[in-house]
């Protein structure tokens, strides 16, 4: 999509002004709740300066003139960042993070903020103070979490293309519900400064859009070196649109994980269908399917909400009515101003907090995080011993597709447990993308998984365009004539 509006801006035959008033309109008829913040002189700012930049000739990227929306974790200059929280409701960030600012130099238009799980915390985006995202497919079933704001921006023509971000699965499962696009980088490929942290060792910033096209002509933008990471990759920027279609027909070895396969009764029939199909496709095209083992697989979950927590109980210690969030008036002392500024945590954040500063309390730090992180590194340790034998991991997104508002709400180990396929993959600081591969009999989408090697995502975002182009083509309206 990104690529035929490029054309599109490149011939003037439509202007980013006109585009970036097109989606602004459609947002303000938007029934799924996606955005959090949206200022139209800022984005109408832009949108001029892209045409600007595109009439003098000296376009930079594809992406010039390009509408896109902003998950509400990361630091956006003079606009609102809330985190999908009370307690950051009016805060407004200084400074741009890395990620947003390459974006900016690229020529993007940003037309809001998107709606979130609060502090990424949540697999349903049911957790934001500002209420539930819907899923535009079907408004009665939610879009995934945490990044659902960005996913059904996407799904619902509310934005080009969307930034999100990934713990344990918060861009791959919203895009899998959607039926959109969603990578979730190498761990350190993305920077990760302006990005307000739920836990540092597994945040990672991923691209979500229509094609996979799309994703990749973001993830060139976003994907280089950023000294004021300390975690951020040695990366030079490359173009990963060429990367990816230089590897068309290129047979590969794609591992089928034993532990993820074995009991195919436990996914919902149509998405057990939808792997068979593709697994097929694969084998027609010359692909090999090799069966492999991850035998710490059914540790992840709890490896995840353990570390995960743990981290979380950390990071979020600065948001104390001082140094960071709101403080009411009538503090009147210490414990007040604690209890009235923290009071304003949402329920599945205080959980986390308290399950994490459990784990790293005297006593139980040994039996709980220095564990979680030694078995971490057997699930790290897993896939390095399976990339010796494949190139790339199919997998499932999810067991199921998306369920309705409530269903899950009020049992948390249900949710957590619908992450048991992405976890793993930022346990281990893997790229993995999901790409629609069909739908239920509800209509409702069906993503499949593809899991790479540290930094080979022109590879995954290719076995992704293979579905697309081969399995299962998707049909997104955003009401523009392409």
């Amino acid at each position: 999509m990104i690529s035929q509006l490029h054309e599109k801006l490149k011939a003037k035959k439509i202007s980013s002004l006109e585009l970036t008033k097109h989606y602004l309109t459609r947002i303000s008829k938007d029934k799924t709740n996606s955005y959090i913040t949206t200022n139209e002189s800022w984005s109408l700012e832009m949108a001029k300066k892209a045409d600007e930049k595109i009439a003098s000739g000296k376009i930079n990227s594809p992406l010039c003139g390009i509408p896109i929306g902003l998950k509400d974790v990361l630091c956006t200059e003079g606009i609102k960042t809330t985190c999908g929280s009370k307690i950051l409701e009016n805060y407004i960030p200084p400074y741009n993070a890395t990620s947003v600012e390459r974006l900016k130099n690229d020529g993007a238009v940003f037309l809001g903020k998107l709606n979130m799980d609060e502090f990424a915390m949540g697999g349903s985006n049911e957790n934001s103070a500002f209420g539930p995202v819907l899923n535009p497919v079907n408004l009665e079933y939610v879009p995934g979490g945490s990044s659902g704001g960005s996913a059904a921006a996407v799904r619902g023509g509310l934005a080009c293309a969307t930034l999100g971000t990934d713990t344990g699965g918060s861009v791959r499962l919203p895009a899998a519900y959607t039926g959109i696009v969603g990578l979730k980088p190498t761990y350190g490929a993305i920077s990760r400064f302006g990005l307000v942290a739920f836990a540092s060792s597994l945040d990672q910033i991923g691209p979500m859009g229509v094609t996979t096209q799309d994703c990749a002509h973001l993830f060139s933008s976003l994907a280089f070196h950023d000294p004021n990471d300390s975690t951020s990759a040695s990366l030079a920027k490359k173009d990963y649109v060429s990367l990816m279609k230089g590897l068309e027909g290129k047979k590969l070895r794609i591992g089928l994980p034993k532990e993820y396969f074995q009991d195919m009764q436990a996914l919902q029939k149509e998405v057990a269908t939808t792997l068979e199909k593709v697994k097929s496709e694969l084998q027609k095209q010359g692909h090999t399917l090799v069966e492999i083992e991850l035998p710490h697989t059914p540790y992840s979950v709890a490896v995840y909400y353990i570390v995960a927590v743990s981290e979380a109980s950390s990071n979020l210690a600065r948001f104390d009515g001082v140094r960071f969030g709101a403080r009411k008036a009538s503090d009147q002392t210490l414990t007040q101003m604690y209890k009235q500024t923290r009071a304003l945590f949402g329920n599945e954040v205080k959980r986390r907090i308290l399950l994490g500063t459990f784990a790293l309390s005297a006593g139980y730090y040994d039996a709980y995080y220095k564990k979680a992180c030694q078995v971490r590194r057997l699930i790290k340790d897993d896939f390095e011993k399976a990339f010796e034998k494949v190139d790339v991991i199919l997998s499932p997104v999810s067991p199921t597709t998306a369920f309705k508002l409530g269903e899950k709400a009020a049992d948390p180990l249900k949710m957590y447990l619908n992450d048991i396929f992405t976890i793993p993959v930022n346990l281990a600081g893997l790229p993995a993308i999901s790409v629609p591969a069909g739908v239920d009999q509800k209509g409702l989408p069906i993503g499949v998984q593809f899991i790479g090697k540290p930094f080979s995502e022109d590879t995954i975002l290719s076995m992704a365009n293979f579905i697309e182009t081969n399995v299962f083509k998707n049909e997104v309206d955003h009401g523009l004539s392409l």
